[in-house]
């Protein structure tokens, strides 16, 4: 499944909707009621970030019996790496190489 990466930023961007990725990233496979706990938001807002979260491909819903549990798919923050991130690195990594040979050269 092809995710658009605009519903991914904009996923991301709530902070509410980062919480409950950080929640499934410490445990994943939670029921909607356990990720209820401790937020600051209702049952129904959480409900509405969760399925912004599944639109985006980042939370992925698989009914086991009754129970509805939700998992986090870390697939298109990969992408995000990938696209707008990882690119960065091998300059990062030349930068701090030259800085460590001029420094040792002094």
């Amino acid at each position: 499944m092809k995710t658009d990466m605009n519903d991914i930023f904009k996923a991301l961007a709530d902070p509410c909707r980062r919480e409950l990725l950080d929640r499934l990233t410490e445990k994943n496979g939670q029921t909607l009621g356990s990720l209820c706990q401790r937020m600051a938001i209702s049952r129904q807002g959480v409900t509405k970030h969760l399925a912004l979260l599944e639109a985006a491909n980042l939370v992925v819903v698989v009914w086991h019996g009754r129970e509805k549990l939700h998992y986090l798919n870390p697939e298109p923050i990969q992408q995000i790496h990938q696209r707008w991130i990882g690119k960065f690195e091998p300059q990062r990594l030349q930068a701090l190489a030259t800085l460590k040979q001029a420094l040792e050269e002094k």
